[in-house]
């Protein structure tokens, strides 16, 4: 089949990959854009992992508030050169991860810094949950395992769904962002802050503050 400069152009367009890849992509999908991506996303990923293990010492540390002052965020992410950083591209990303930390409120950035008494604690609160659930004793153990799998993609950031893309994992997102631009990336630590949080709110009758006045 042939594959036509404009449809090139489109998937480069779409993608950000380079145009031979992007045209080889296109021939292996038949020049189905949709199936192009996809092919262009996991060669993307791979060649994420390849550039995995080179330093990356530069970056931004961006911050973001939201709901005029009540929650904030600071995030530091990095990557090999001063000249990626000063990119729209890296600062659209690193500006949409601390988004995502304000709305989805990871509590780690992997699964990797979840101490082990709060996953043994999960555990066990898991397995009393399935016990007095009545389900069989032979399936509670895959059971637990199975929704422990689901709390760390509940507060792990890297295993989260990407806000803007529910179809995307942040980690996912980051080794696209990683094969499009070319260098190493990671996203190193993050800090979210909710006004009041910790802090033990005084609850106020009026109607008694009321009848207590009345009686002075």
């Amino acid at each position: 089949m042939e594959i036509s400069a404009t449809l090139v152009k489109e998937l480069r367009e779409k993608t950000g990959v380079g145009m031979m890849e992007c045209k080889k992509a296109l021939t292996e999908a038949k020049g189905d854009i949709a199936k192009a991506t996809d092919i262009l996303r996991e060669r993307g990923i791979a060649l994420a992992d390849k550039k995995a293990g080179r330093i990356a010492t530069e970056g931004l540390v961006e911050s973001y508030i939201h709901g005029q002052g009540r929650i904030g965020v600071l995030v530091e992410i990095n990557c090999e050169t001063d000249f990626v950083t000063k990119t729209d591209e890296f600062k659209i990303f690193v500006k949409d991860v601390a988004m995502h930390i304000a709305a989805s409120n990871p509590l780690y950035l992997n699964r990797d810094e979840v101490p082990e008494d709060v996953i043994q604690k999960e555990r066990d609160i898991l397995r009393q949950q399935a016990i007095n659930e009545g389900k069989p004793v032979q399936i509670i153990d895959k059971m637990v395992e199975g929704r422990v799998e689901k709390f760390f993609k509940e507060v792990c950031l890297l295993e989260q769904p990407f806000i803007k893309d529910p179809n995307l994992t942040v980690e996912s997102l980051l080794k696209e962002k990683i094969a499009k631009i070319g260098e190493n990336m990671n996203i190193r630590r993050f800090a979210r802050f909710q006004l009041g949080e910790g802090l033990e709110k005084k609850v106020c009758n009026f109607a008694e503050e009321v009848q207590a006045q009345t009686k002075l």
